[in-house]
Formats: structure tokens, C-alpha cells, sequence
């Protein structure tokens, strides 16, 4: 058997032993198990809501633990083979090939292993609103809506639409969704921040070509058991009357509320649901939801004013360019990663933006691109 497959093998080992301590993985599985038993008790689903975030938290963990047990096993198979095909030319044939597989495996281990912030496991409460670029702006802001549901859809996450205010013309003001499933907002946070568009306008008779912009605003969903400190004095309550589908109810009563936090400035709004109450409830979920990640931004800058680093977080900032028009790309403003594939990023193929973003917040380092934009 080659020495470097004898190499690479114990590696492999070594660097699985070491993602099992950092990822916690016996506490997570103690957990997984807890949560097992007690789905097993009659009384599991006698409070819905918590039997729901439960079930949630098991599918978290197992999205961890699951691939973890499968690797150690493979690289304990792998080291077996590997002592076998000293004597069998058969099986020395298949190493190289097993090696690279676990190696993958390995890769894909390490990305969770950056999925370790305070909210990572949550889902995600996303806010898109159109900004300068005219009616071009609110089609770009409906098209980056159905990128992240195409996203979601493809990873099984589940979607709720929580408030969308569209546009007379084409496309969208507005919208508020969450997305719910393992690590939604560890792998959708570093999407917060501007998303601009470059193309022909398709609503320019003349053919120009258009820039337009579009703020991606993304907050951890928190869980009613998580402490968030709001006074509610600090908080101005306003019901107006819904807009948009509906039927004739939303136009007769102030069914929408729109929660204003004075100490931040921090505006949330909800007219989704036919009941006030209903709104109101998700209203203050999403205000607890925004503030609990300004205070996690808050605890990054500090971190990284510490080291004498920049934060790498910003709502205002411009992240992403995408581009229809001269060529066909979309590129990262931060990670300088790009895909040549416009479309197929629109379709949701952005889980590649989303691990180097990752990769980028931990701080591991980029290549360097001169391209202008």
C-alpha cells in the first residue's frame, strides 16, 4: 500500500477525532437521545408548539451528528482496508477512490463545524425591501424572494410567508418569510446586506441597460424560551388597515401592526393573517428576532475591535453583484466567489456563496480578485 493513502488514511482519523470534540458531539448526542425519550411520553404533544421546536432541535443535531457517525465509520472501515490491501492488489485498487470520498466527507464536517454561533441553529426570519432602481428594483426584490424559496425547497426547509406588499406595477415592496430547518439562519445570515442587479431593463422600452438594488435583512427566529430583553414602553404599536391579496376583509379593518422600537429604531410590520392578534404575535416575534441580532452584531464588533479587526457584518453594506448584462456571472463582493450560471443561482443554487461566506466569517483566508465590477 502507498505511503501517502497510509498517510492521508491517518489524517483522516486524527482530523475526525478532533471535529468530534469540537463539535461536542457527545453532548449533542446525549441531547438527541433526551428528546427521543420524551417524544415516547403521551404528553409530548399536548403543548404543540413546543413538541414542534423540539422536533426542531433533534433535526439541528442530527444534522450534525448523522454525517459524523457515517464518516468515523467509513474512516474506520477505510483503515481496515488499507491494512488489508497490503495483501490484496483488488482492494489496494480501491483506496484511492475511498480516500477522496471520506476526505470530501471531511470538508463538508468542517463547514458545520463553523456553524457554532450563539442563533445558528435557528431558523431564519428574512426581510427583503426594494431600493433605488424603480420598478426594476421591486422585480429584482420578488426575483431575490423566490431565489431563497427555491433555496429552501431544495434543502427541505420549510417556508412561511409572513407579510409581502406588493408593488402596482411589477414585483414586490416588500416581503417577510422565515425558513425553517437545520442551521437555516448559521447558513443564511451572511446574506444580510444589498444585492445588485445589472441588466436590460425589461420594463424600458428603449432597451437600457439598469442597476438596480435590493436589502436583504436576516434575523435569527428565537424561541420563546430564549431571553430577549424588550420594555415595552420602548415600543409603539400601530394597526392600519391591510393592502394586497386577501379579499374585501383586509380593507375593512386595521388588521396590520407595525411594531417601532424607539431606543434602536427598529420598524417591524405584519398583515399577513385575517386577525390582529395573530399579527401582533408574529409582529413581536420578529422585533425579538432583530434585536436579538443586533445584540449578536454587537458582540462581533466588540470581538473583533478586540483583535483590531473589522466586524464583518453590515446591513448597509453591498455584498453581492449579480449580472445579466454585458456577461452572464454573479460574484461575491466579500469571498470574490462567483457562478458563471445566472440562472441557476436565481433557481437557488446558492449553497456555494453560502459556505464561503461562512468560510469567510471565521476568518480563514480568500483569494485575492482585481476584476472591476
Amino acid at each position: 500500500m502507498e505511503k501517502e493513502f497510509v498517510d492521508r488514511t491517518a489524517g483522516i482519523q486524527e482530523a475526525l477525532t478532533q471535529l468530534r470534540d469540537s463539535l461536542d458531539y457527545a453532548t449533542k448526542k446525549s441531547r438527541i437521545e433526551e428528546i427521543e425519550r420524551e417524544q415516547g411520553e403521551p404528553s409530548f404533544w399536548d403543548d404543540q408548539e413546543k413538541a414542534q421546536e423540539k422536533i426542531g432541535e433533534r433535526k439541528s443535531l442530527n444534522s450534525v451528528v448523522a454525517p459524523l457517525d457515517e464518516a468515523l465509520a467509513a474512516a474506520d472501515d477505510l483503515a481496515a482496508m488499507v491494512e488489508m490491501a497490503e495483501e490484496d492488489e483488488e482492494l489496494a485498487a480501491e483506496v484511492p477512490g475511498e480516500v477522496e470520498r471520506i476526505e470530501t466527507m471531511l470538508e463538508k464536517l468542517k463547514l458545520s463545524a463553523l456553524l457554532s454561533g450563539t442563533h445558528d441553529a435557528a431558523g431564519a426570519i428574512i426581510t427583503i425591501n426594494a431600493r433605488d432602481g424603480g420598478t426594476d428594483a421591486n422585480d429584482w426584490a420578488e426575483m431575490l424572494l423566490r431565489m431563497y424559496i427555491q433555496w429552501a425547497s431544495k434543502n427541505d426547509y420549510k417556508v412561511e410567508l409572513i407579510d409581502r406588499q406588493d408593488n402596482e406595477e411589477a414585483g414586490i415592496n416588500n416581503a417577510t418569510f422565515a425558513i425553517r430547518g437545520p442551521m437555516a439562519y448559521g447558513y443564511l445570515r451572511g446574506e444580510t446586506g444589498i444585492h445588485r442587479l445589472v441588466r436590460i431593463s425589461p420594463f424600458n422600452s428603449e432597451g437600457k441597460r439598469q442597476t438596480s438594488f435590493a436589502a436583504v435583512d436576516v434575523s435569527p427566529e428565537i424561541s420563546d424560551s430564549v431571553e430577549v430583553e424588550i420594555d415595552e414602553s420602548d415600543v409603539r404599536t400601530d394597526t392600519y388597515r391591510a393592502s394586497g391579496a386577501g379579499g374585501q376583509h383586509v380593507n375593512k379593518t386595521d388588521s396590520a401592526v407595525r411594531l417601532t422600537h424607539e431606543p434602536t429604531g427598529i420598524v417591524v410590520q405584519c398583515q399577513n393573517e385575517r386577525s390582529q392578534h395573530k399579527n401582533r404575535a408574529t409582529a413581536w416575534k420578529m422585533l425579538r428576532a432583530q434585536l436579538a441580532r443586533a445584540e449578536e452584531e454587537k458582540r462581533e464588533a466588540a470581538d473583533a475591535a478586540k483583535y483590531g479587526e473589522q466586524a464583518k457584518t453590515g446591513f448597509g453594506s453591498q455584498i453581492r453583484n449579480y449580472f445579466l448584462h454585458p456577461d452572464q456571472r454573479v460574484k461575491d463582493a466579500r469571498t470574490k466567489f462567483q457562478m458563471g450560471n445566472f440562472h441557476a443561482v436565481l433557481d437557488g443554487d446558492i449553497q456555494g456563496f453560502l459556505d464561503s461566506t461562512l468560510r469567510w466569517r471565521a476568518g480563514q483566508p480568500i483569494e485575492d480578485d482585481d476584476d472591476e465590477d
